[in-house]
C-alpha cells in the first residue's frame, strides 16, 4: 500500500481503459466498433505523448510510424496463399512469410522503432518549427513509399484477408500496455532527464544532459508503441494508405491537446472523449440520432475544440497533470461539503 501513491498515475488512466472495455462489451457489434476505436486510439495517443509531451518538441509525423507498423503486421499476417491474388509484388521474404496476431504486434513495434530510429538519427538535433515541419516531411515521405511501393505491400489497395482479432479485449490489453510503457519511461531516469531538457535546455546541458541523446531515445520508444498501435488498428479493420495519414494525424494531434500533452491522464482521457464526440459526429454524419450533419463535420468541430482549448485552457482540460493521492485528498472534501 505504501508504493500505491507512486503507481497511481498509471493505475487511473489503466482503470478507464478497463471500465471502457467493459461498457463496450456490452453493446451490439455496430456500438462496440466505436469502443475499439477509443482504445486503439488511446495507444497511438499515448505514442505521441511518450516524445512530444516529455520533449515538449511538436511531432506531425508519428503516424508514419502506425503506418509503419500497420504495414509490418498486416503483411505479415496474410497467409502465404492468400498474397500472389492481392499483392503478387511482394519481396521474396515477405511472400513466404505468414505469422500469427501476437509475433505480428511485436514486429509491428520492432518496426516502427526501427523506422523511427533511422529517421531521428538525424532530425533530434532539431527543435521547433524546423523539428515539426522535419516530422512532416517524414509523414509525406513514408506515405508515398507506401502507396507506390508495392514490393512491401498492397500500394493503393485495401489491406484484405488480415485476421481482424483486434476486440475489445484485446485493444483494451493494448491500450494499458502503452500506458505501462509510458509511465515506465517518464518515472525513469531518462523521462527526466528528457523533461528536464524540456523546461530549461540550457541548464540541462550545464549539468551534462545530452539533449540529442535523450530525444532521441524518446522517440523510438514512442515509434515502437505507434508501430504496436499501427499493428493493433490493421488487425482492427481493412485500411489502406489514406488512413493513416493527414486525417488520422490531425485526430491523434488533437486528442493530446485536448486531454493535456504533458501528461499520460491527459493523453488518456483526450484520446477517450475526443474518440466518444468524433462517434457520435460520425453517427450524425450518417443521418442518425435524428440529424443529418454535412460530410466532414466531425473534422470542424473537433477542430474547433481544439482551437478553443488551446484559447481557453492551454494545458488541457486535465491542466496536463497526472492523477494522484494529494489531488484525490483535496477533491474529496469539496464534494462532502457541497
Amino acid at each position: 500500500m505504501r508504493r500505491l501513491p507512486t503507481f497511481l498515475p498509471v493505475l487511473a488512466p489503466a482503470a478507464l481503459v478497463a471500465v471502457t472495455a467493459v461498457v463496450g462489451s456490452f453493446f451490439e457489434r455496430s456500438t462496440e466498433i466505436y469502443f475499439i476505436n477509443a482504445l486503439v486510439s488511446v495507444s497511438m495517443v499515448v505514442a505521441l505523448y511518450v516524445f512530444v509531451g516529455n520533449s515538449g518538441v511538436l511531432s506531425f509525423g508519428h503516424i508514419s510510424f502506425v503506418a509503419i507498423g500497420a504495414w509490418a503486421a498486416g503483411v505479415l499476417s496474410v497467409p502465404v496463399a492468400e498474397k500472389p491474388a492481392t499483392m503478387p509484388s511482394l519481396f521474396g521474404f515477405l511472400a513466404d512469410t505468414t505469422v500469427g496476431n501476437v509475433p505480428s504486434l511485436l514486429l509491428a513495434a520492432l518496426a516502427g522503432g526501427v523506422f523511427a530510429l533511422l529517421a531521428g538519427l538525424p532530425l533530434m538535433r532539431l527543435s521547433g518549427l524546423a523539428a515539426g515541419i522535419a516530422t512532416f516531411a517524414v509523414l509525406e515521405i513514408t506515405n508515398n513509399i507506401l502507396r507506390y511501393y508495392e514490393k512491401i505491400g498492397p500500394g493503393l489497395n485495401v489491406f484484405s484477408s488480415v485476421s481482424e482479432t483486434t476486440d475489445t479485449v484485446q485493444a483494451a490489453v493494448g491500450a494499458v500496455v502503452a500506458i505501462v510503457v509510458a509511465f515506465a519511461y517518464q518515472i525513469s531516469r531518462y523521462g527526466r532527464q528528457l523533461r528536464a531538457a524540456r523546461d530549461d535546455a540550457p541548464a540541462a546541458r550545464a549539468v551534462g544532459i545530452s539533449v540529442y541523446r535523450q530525444r532521441l531515445i524518446a522517440f523510438v520508444l514512442s515509434g515502437a508503441v505507434a508501430g504496436f498501435a499501427g499493428g493493433l488498428y490493421v488487425h482492427y479493420l481493412p485500411i489502406n494508405v489514406d488512413a493513416v495519414y493527414l486525417d488520422l494525424t490531425f485526430i491523434t494531434l488533437a486528442m493530446l491537446v485536448i486531454g493535456g500533452m504533458t501528461s499520460l491522464w491527459g493523453a488518456v482521457v483526450g484520446a477517450l472523449a475526443v474518440s466518444g464526440l468524433d462517434s457520435l459526429l460520425a453517427e450524425a454524419e450518417n443521418g442518425a440520432m435524428g440529424v443529418d450533419l454535412p460530410s466532414g463535420s466531425r473534422i470542424v468541430v473537433v477542430g474547433a475544440l481544439m482551437a478553443l482549448v488551446l484559447i481557453l485552457r492551454p494545458t488541457g482540460i486535465t491542466a496536463g497533470k497526472e492523477v494522484t493521492f494529494a489531488r484525490l485528498a483535496r477533491a474529496r472534501p469539496e464534494r462532502g461539503g457541497t
